[in-house]
């Protein structure tokens, strides 16, 4: 009996144990789920972070293009981005900063990729201010479109005196005048109106030089009679043949000079005011024209331009001796094509410019189209639209895409020197908006009312240069944009 009643205790107390055990085990497993809920919940935060916060960057925009694209940055570890340490590189764009387990991010105006490493806090290089980007500015100004605008131009005929005859159609008798009332406006930024006396007030005391060939005068002339209409201009100089003069705004001590130098290289020139030759043109390829490199330190700013000389017959030197020619079928010398010329040129000049370390700022206008139709000038071509052209309407002559192939090239290595000098060159690209304005130009309005002359005068279109009043007035709006805000 007391065996049996041993074995039932000892039986019990196995029961217990067991029990015990069984608890104790539940209650391990309730504590090891509670604390893996816990783990999960803190992974699951890491992983699934709240909405993207918008960050407001401060001030400039001016220094990385306009864009959306958000920021990605890699979510695995914190990253700091300090946006008060560099606030003049960082634009008020909008942009936001994205948790997105993204590494780079790609801007798409400029291809600038912003590398971004979750090991350790990112630093956040912005593209540096497109004003130090060789051939670069803050926004494109120079692509856009013809709008009309019932303000009209600033100065006519009648208001300005300096408007040469040959490029004064209103007075010579064009009979419309809807040319008048078109605008450029660039697509991706505004373009405020040209404002002489803002303009007038920041040229106090400064000097302008503005080098090239007829293009250039065409372009003073314009500057020249919207400026007068605050201050009459008194002209202090010209050359023998007034070719190149000098004007000032007496109240602004302010400078205007053209200089006729059509090659910005040494050359004889062997054609009257009618562009008929009688030879050709000696051009010397290395040796610039001291017509303008004597006057070159002592301007604030400058505009080059060259291009379309160098397409006529011309014989090359170097070192006084003659390398070749361009277009000269009755001489025996080894035929150079004009491209070739023009860009040894431009190379002697950027070198000039870049070697001298001056301090002013620097354009480099880029060459203009023609809207010749049915022939050249000299062969019956013409030009009498009288509104602007549609996009892809024009395209230019082979010619003309030669030159800016080579000016773009040159203007572009040049830019690179320039900005790791600290110098301020500048594209001046007229060429997309001049081609839309077939209209712009005198034609037979380059002669005094031309349909009144005698039947047996020979008379020819000009549909290079540009009216004044007319287009090119718009190349001062730029012009003003980029010295003002660039």
């Amino acid at each position: 009996m007391k065996l049996k009643w041993d074995w039932s205790l000892e039986k019990q107390k196995h029961l217990l144990a067991k029990l015990a055990v069984s608890i104790l085990l539940v209650g391990l497993a309730f504590r090891l789920l509670f604390s893996q809920s816990i783990g999960f919940s803190e992974v699951a935060e890491t992983l699934n972070p709240k909405p993207t916060k918008s960050v407001d960057f401060p001030e400039n925009t001016d220094h990385i293009p306009k864009n959306d694209t958000p920021i990605s940055i890699n979510p695995k570890q914190p990253v700091s981005i300090d946006l008060q340490e560099n606030r003049g590189q960082i634009p008020d764009n909008g942009s936001q900063v994205s948790e997105n387990p993204n590494p780079s991010v790609d801007f798409p105006d400029n291809g600038t990729k912003v590398s971004l490493d979750p090991k350790s806090a990112a630093s956040v290089d912005f593209p540096e201010n497109p004003d130090q980007i060789p051939g670069k500015e803050k926004c494109d100004l120079f692509t856009g479109d013809w709008i009309p605008s019932s303000s009209g131009p600033l100065y006519t005929n009648e208001s300005c005196s300096l408007i040469e005859g040959h490029q004064n159609c209103m007075t010579n008798g064009r009979p419309d005048t809807g040319y008048l009332y078109w605008r450029w406006n660039p697509r991706d930024c505004e373009l405020p109106p040209f404002n002489t006396g803002q303009f007038l007030e920041l040229m106090r005391n400064k000097t302008w030089s503005l080098i090239g060939d007829s293009i250039t005068r065409n372009h003073v002339q314009s500057l020249l009679c919207i400026l007068s209409k605050v201050e009459p201009v008194v002209e202090v100089y010209h050359d023998e043949e007034y070719r190149s003069k000098r004007w000032m705004f007496p109240s602004y001590n302010f400078t205007v000079s053209v200089i006729w130098s059509p090659f910005l290289a040494k050359a004889a020139i062997f054609e009257d005011y009618n562009g008929v030759s009688t030879s050709e043109v000696e051009l010397h390829l290395d040796k610039l024209d001291q017509t303008w490199t004597d006057l070159y330190r002592g301007s604030d700013y400058m505009i080059f331009s060259s291009g379309k000389w160098f397409i006529k017959s011309t014989i090359y030197y170097e070192n006084d001796t003659i390398l070749g020619c361009h277009n000269c079928p009755k001489r025996n010398l080894t035929a150079i094509g004009f491209n070739f010329a023009y860009r040894k040129v431009l190379q002697s000049v950027f070198n000039f410019i870049i070697s001298s370390n001056h301090t002013g700022t620097i354009f480099y206008r880029a060459s203009t189209p023609d809207h010749f139709e049915n022939g050249e000038w000299y062969n019956g071509g013409s030009c009498q639209r009288t509104v602007p052209a549609k996009e892809g309407e024009f395209e230019m002559n082979e010619l003309n895409k030669i030159l800016r192939v080579v000016e773009l090239e040159e203007f572009e290595k040049a830019a690179t020197k320039a900005s790791e000098k600290g110098m301020n060159l500048k594209l001046l690209d007229v060429m997309k908006l001049s081609l839309l304005r077939p209209d712009g130009h005198p034609g037979l309005y380059r002669y005094f009312h031309p349909y009144s002359m005698d039947n047996s005068t020979k008379i020819f279109y000009d549909c290079l240069h540009w009216c004044l009043p007319g287009p090119i007035d718009s190349w001062n709006d730029l012009l003003m944009e980029m010295v003002v805000n660039g």
